[in-house]
């Protein structure tokens, strides 16, 4: 089969790790993890996705510290987790699938409670005011020095570690939508003056340092992916012509692929879903929910709307300039809108939303059906991750909520 009609289906191979198909379901914030336990909920989630079809399934938000958590209901890379995680890994592979850890560090883009944190002030790119922090009496972030920076770097090369013993397939490192690795990428908050700013080349020193630790780490192991936003959707912050910059740079230090996302929390949430977060006439009981749609109102334009493959022009753009295997993720729903994405050159389709409302749309479309996602592109979702059942689609259901009490490896 030709590189321009390659199929779904067919096996890819990324870094060490060969996976049955080119179907990932990305990272979507499960919110299963009540109070940071690695719960059976949350393995059942996975499970679900392996079971239905997809070749890799992405845990989304694995915090490298305590310190690194957005908020408390999330997994935290340490010893303590092991045993659960390693239930939840053995779980996906029992159906086939590979699983994938998200490392994250929120940065200053945090929610946590102060007596939930070791620092006054969050970390950050640049200090000065934090405009996320007026929601947790976090009101101005801390520039890391480089004695942090280098701590930092040890600490996801330590989380990565225990992605490898926890039985993880592959690590993905979330270089994207305002946490901090890619507070340093982007302009909006990176204004430092040292080698860490200045150009994209400079700004992009520290989270190269990062991947290409990892590599060293577990890369002959685990597949080491890379999560960005190919622009950062708001005025003064990275264009096109800095993502393309951002994949170059990846490619060049060797991560062995680079899912390609946009936008930022807050600031532009409407370019990460390519629409609107619902519209509601009562007040969001998540206050970051209630921020994200309060700055939309501000900054979207009214008139924007879903559609099917709604990054495609970006992200092309990103394939031409790079080589390197590449992973899209941006509303594909229908198996013609997969094939289109992969017949312009793109090694993986990355889904999260329309799987959300069925896992088994893969299998599906694998045993001959030529159907659309019944997904709606509400985003309704995102609000449910804050409810005891979790991350759900509406339409379709949420899982037990008890399940998101008890722990992934209890009999």
């Amino acid at each position: 089969m030709s590189e321009g009609r390659r199929s779904p289906f067919d096996p890819i191979t990324v870094g060490p790790l060969k996976l049955r198909n080119r179907f990932i379901k990305s990272a979507t914030n499960e919110g299963m993890a009540k109070d940071g336990l690695v719960t059976k909920g949350l393995s059942l989630f996975h499970e679900r996705m392996a079971e239905g079809g997809a070749a890799l399934s992405t845990v989304a938000y694995c915090a490298t510290s305590l310190d690194g958590r957005t908020f408390v209901d999330q997994v935290t890379m340490n010893r303590d987790s092991l045993a659960d995680m390693k239930s939840m890994t053995d779980a996906v592979h029992r159906h086939g699938g590979a699983i994938s850890a998200q490392l994250t560090h929120a940065g200053s883009f945090t929610f946590l409670p102060k007596t939930e944190m070791a620092t006054s002030k969050p970390l950050s790119a640049s200090g000065g005011f934090n405009k996320v922090g007026v929601l947790s009496n976090r009101f101005f972030k801390k520039a890391m020095n480089l004695a942090e920076i280098d701590s930092m770097v040890e600490e996801f090369v330590v989380a990565a570690l225990l992605a490898k013993e926890a039985g993880f397939d592959a690590v993905e490192l979330h270089m994207g939508h305002g946490y901090l690795l890619s507070q340093f990428a982007s302009p909006l908050y990176n204004k430092r003056k040292d080698e860490f700013g200045g150009t994209i080349e400079r700004r992009l020193k520290f989270p190269n340092e990062v991947l290409s630790r990892v590599l060293d780490a577990v890369g002959k192991d685990l597949a080491v992916l890379v999560k960005f936003s190919m622009t950062d959707g708001v005025k003064g912050g990275n264009s096109i012509e800095e993502g393309i910059e951002i994949a170059k740079s990846l490619e060049k230090t060797g991560a062995h692929m680079a899912v390609l996302s946009n936008g930022m929390n807050v600031d532009s949430i409407q370019e990460m879903f390519g629409s609107p977060l619902p519209k509601t006439s009562t007040k969001p009981a998540n206050a970051v929910i209630g921020l994200g749609m309060w700055l939309q109102s501000l900054t979207a334009p009214p008139d924007k709307q879903f559609h099917e493959n709604y990054l495609q022009d970006n992200a092309q753009k990103i394939r031409a300039a790079v080589n390197m295997p590449l992973a899209y993720i941006g509303g594909a729903k229908s198996k013609q809108g997969v094939d289109d994405i992969l017949a312009g050159g793109f090694d993986a389709i990355a889904m999260g939303r329309a799987l959300i409302h069925d896992p088994q749309l893969i299998n599906r479309w694998k045993s001959g059906a030529d159907e659309t996602s019944g997904c709606t592109a509400c985003n309704r979702c995102v609000t449910m991750m804050y409810l005891p059942t979790g991350t759900h689609c509406v339409l379709t259901g949420a899982q037990d909520a008890e399940l998101n009490k008890i722990p992934a490896g209890a009999a």
